[in-house]
């Protein structure tokens, strides 16, 4: 069980994991892994569950069952197996490089930038 929401872990392929993301895309979580196992941590990747169906009501007499909905896209949750891990602390604590030893900020993280810029601080963009 968290402490707090900041610190939520799960089970992921039989392991009990820290969450870093989770409904996330496939390439999302490529990188994620990847980043995550350059900096020295134990990656473990799963699809999420789908969600859960709504039951469906009962129709009325001479009424058409609607179409089922298309199946919800894959999406997959990144964990890492060490429990103390949190995201944010890791971030902003400048406690991850990239794969060519800068620190990672917040926009390479969420990959709006191909290359870390931790000269210039978070709060000066």
């Amino acid at each position: 069980m968290a402490i707090n929401k900041n610190h939520t872990d799960e089970e992921i392929n039989g392991v009990k994991c820290a969450l870093v993301e989770k409904g996330i895309s496939a390439e999302r979580a490529a990188f994620l892994k990847e980043l995550l196992t350059k900096n020295d941590f134990v990656v473990e990747v799963g699809e999420t569950a789908p969600p859960k169906a709504a039951p469906a009501k009962p129709l009325a007499e001479g009424e058409v069952a609607p179409p089922p909905p298309p199946p919800p896209p894959v999406t997959y949750t990144v964990g890492v197996t060490n429990l103390a891990f949190n995201p944010i602390n890791a971030i902003f604590g400048r406690l991850l490089r990239t794969p060519n030893g800068h620190v990672v900020t917040l926009a390479y993280w969420q990959q709006k930038e191909q290359e870390s810029h931790d000269e210039v601080p978070y709060f000066k963009r």
